[in-house]
C-alpha cells in the first residue's frame, strides 16, 4: 500500500472519529437509561397451570395489560419512569397489589387457591405488604380493618398505607366515615403531592350522604356525545349509575353485563356510565366497541370530577341503584352482587300488574 493511500485512509478515519465516539456514547447512555427504567415481575402459582392474568396501574397510571401463564409460571417486564402501584387480577377477579419501581425485580410465589398467603419479594415495599398479608390472613374482617388502621397511622407516608386505605375505607359498602376522614387527613400531611389524596376528605364527607334510603343528589352533566343528562331522567323502576375505566378489567366486564340487562329489560331499567379515564378518545372508543347504548359521562378529571365527588363514588367499579323516584335502593356492591341484585329487582318488576 502506498504512503499516499495510507494517509488518505487515516485522514478519513480521524474525520469519522468524533461521529463514532458520539454514536457509541449515545448507545451507552440509551442502554443504561433503558435498564434503569425496567421493572420485572415474574413468578409461579400452584393450581394455575395455564391462562392469563391481568395487570393495570391503580388510578389509571398504567394501561390494562395481560400476562400469559404457562405451566404455572409467568413473566412481565415493563418500562417505568416512576413508582407505580399495580393491581394483579386473577380470572375470578381477585386482586393482589404489586408495587413497581424502576430498576426493580420482583418475584411472586403462591397458590391460586390461597391468594392471601402469596409471597411477593424483591423490594422492601412488596415484602412489607407480604408480611401484612400473611399476618392478617387468618384474622376476621374487623380485625384486618383494625390492623390496616394501625399500619396507616404508623406509616402514613407509605404507598402501602394508601392501598390499605382504599381497600378498607373506600372499597366497602359501609365504611366508618368519621375514621376515614381522620385517616385521610394523616395521609395528606405525609403525602402532600399524591394526586389521589387531593380533596379525598371532602369526597369522604360526600360519601357519608350516600346511604340506602336516601335521595340521589340532583345533577346535570354532558355525556361524551354532547347530550345533556339530568338525574331526573333516571326514572325507570330500576336505575344504575356506575363508574368504569378502560384500564380496569372488572369494570369493563361489568359494563358488558349491564348491556345484557339493558337489552333484556330496557323498558324497566336505565343505566348511566361515568368513565374516569383521563383519555376521552379511549373512553369513547371502548364505549363504541362494547356497544354501550346509554349515556356515558367523561369530563377528563378522573376523581376530581364534580359529579363523581357529588355522588360519593370513590373507586372502580362503584355503583348506585335507585328507584323511579330517585330513592337509593343500594350502592357500592361488588359486580357479582350487583348482578344478583338486579336480577331480583327486575324479577320483582315482572310481577307487577
Amino acid at each position: 500500500m502506498s504512503k499516499k493511500f495510507r494517509t488518505a485512509i487515516n485522514g478519513k478515519w480521524w474525520n469519522f472519529l468524533p461521529l463514532l465516539f458520539t454514536f457509541h456514547f449515545s448507545l451507552f447512555i440509551s442502554s443504561c437509561g433503558s435498564d434503569r427504567q425496567t421493572f420485572l415481575l415474574e413468578g409461579t402459582f400452584k393450581g394455575f397451570n395455564q391462562g392469563e392474568l391481568y395487570i393495570y396501574g391503580v388510578n389509571g397510571t398504567h394501561r390494562l395489560d395481560t400476562i400469559a401463564v404457562v405451566k404455572g409460571a409467568f413473566r412481565y417486564e415493563v418500562t417505568l419512569e416512576d413508582s407505580v402501584t399495580f393491581a394483579l387480577v386473577f380470572p375470578n377477579f381477585s386482586e393482589l397489589p404489586v408495587f413497581g419501581e424502576p430498576r426493580a425485580e420482583v418475584e411472586i410465589e403462591g397458590d391460586a387457591s390461597h391468594l392471601k398467603e402469596t409471597k411477593i419479594s424483591g423490594t422492601e415495599l412488596n415484602e412489607t405488604m407480604t408480611t401484612f398479608r400473611l399476618k392478617t390472613s387468618q384474622m376476621t374482617p374487623p380485625e384486618v380493618t383494625q390492623a390496616a388502621e394501625a399500619f396507616i397511622r404508623e406509616n402514613p407516608a407509605s404507598p402501602i398505607s394508601l392501598h390499605l386505605f382504599n381497600k378498607y375505607y373506600t372499597q366497602i359498602p359501609k365504611p366508618d366515615y368519621k375514621k376515614a376522614v381522620a385517616l385521610v387527613t394523616e395521609l395528606q400531611k405525609a403525602q402532600p403531592d399524591e394526586p389521589s389524596l387531593k380533596g379525598l376528605a371532602e369526597k369522604m364527607k360526600g360519601l357519608d350522604g350516600l346511604k340506602d334510603g336516601a335521595t340521589l343528589p340532583s345533577f346535570t352533566a354532558k355525556d361524551i356525545t354532547g347530550k345533556t343528562v339530568k338525574s331526573s331522567e333516571l326514572n325507570a323502576p330500576v336505575n344504575v349509575i356506575y363508574t368504569w375505566a378502560k384500564w380496569n378489567y372488572e369494570s369493563v366486564n361489568l359494563q358488558r353485563q349491564l348491556s345484557y340487562f339493558h337489552q333484556q329489560k330496557k323498558d324497566k331499567i336505565k343505566v348511566l356510565g361515568i368513565c374516569v379515564d383521563v383519555d376521552f378518545k379511549g373512553c369513547s372508543q371502548t364505549a363504541e366497541k362494547d356497544s354501550v347504548k346509554w349515556s356515558v359521562i367523561n369530563d377528563g378529571k378522573m376523581w376530581e370530577s364534580p359529579l363523581v365527588q357529588k355522588l360519593g363514588l370513590l373507586y372502580v367499579p362503584d355503583n348506585i341503584v335507585t328507584d323511579s323516584k330517585g330513592k337509593i335502593i343500594t350502592h357500592s356492591l361488588k359486580p357479582f352482587d350487583l348482578q344478583d341484585k338486579l336480577r331480583d329487582l327486575l324479577k320483582d318488576e315482572d310481577k307487577l300488574p
